[in-house]
């Protein structure tokens, strides 16, 4: 797949992790339903290898379901053998250029201009700017573009609605979004609820695309 047009089609990576396998993998499918198409699954979840593997049977072939929190070659082979469609990374590890011998694309994740030039270095597909919040929300991504204007940048990390806003408007080109987004549904909560935060965001970055 191509991951970076995905992003940039779309704006919207939803990050799912849970306690509960069950409740994890009907979110995936909630979200799905409710046009979320770029879905991460973190393997910092419970079973998580597993409920990539239920999803994918679900959803089929096609959809663009990954895998989250690959820290290692063995989590990106064990995440492609589940069936991830792409890989996402918490900081520069071996995991990226594992993805690129699998023929995975990679969403890296990096905090410094030195971290950057690294997951270039290794052939990232694009740069989970992580946890942006704490880094300096918005503001820091404005000066990051700076020395890096062309790269390709997916703030994640405290990204509610209106801060997914502010991102977009700064050039990243979509947004990573877990708890403000997922809330309590991947631990057996409101579905309800779920369905109406997705409608949010979905909102929030197709008005951004505008023209």
């Amino acid at each position: 797949m191509n991951l970076l047009a995905a992003l940039r089609a779309h704006r919207l990576l939803a990050i799912v992790r849970g306690s509960d396998p069950d409740a994890a993998l009907t979110t995936v499918l909630t979200l799905a339903e409710e046009g979320v198409t770029l879905i991460e699954v973190s393997l910092s979840g419970r079973d998580a290898l597993d409920v990539i593997a239920r999803a994918r049977a679900a959803l089929g072939p096609d959809a663009t379901l990954g895998a989250g929190t690959v820290l290692s070659s063995d989590d990106a082979r064990a995440a492609q053998k589940a069936g991830a469609a792409f890989l996402v990374t918490p900081g520069v590890s071996d995991g990226i250029a594992t993805g690129r011998e699998l023929e995975l694309p990679v969403l890296a994740g990096v905090m410094t201009p030195t971290d950057i030039l690294q997951a270039q270095r290794l052939g990232a597909d694009a740069l989970k700017l992580f946890p942006a919040g704490s880094a300096g929300g918005p503001g820091y991504l404005r000066d990051l573009r700076g020395p890096f204007p062309d790269l390709p940048f997916v703030p994640v990390g405290g990204v509610d609605a209106a801060a997914a806003a502010d991102y977009l408007r700064e050039g990243a080109i979509a947004v990573g979004v877990g708890s403000p987004l997922i809330g309590d549904a991947a631990e057996g909560g409101d579905l309800t609820a779920l369905r109406e935060r997705a409608r949010t965001f979905l909102d929030v970055v197709r008005a951004d695309a505008r023209p």
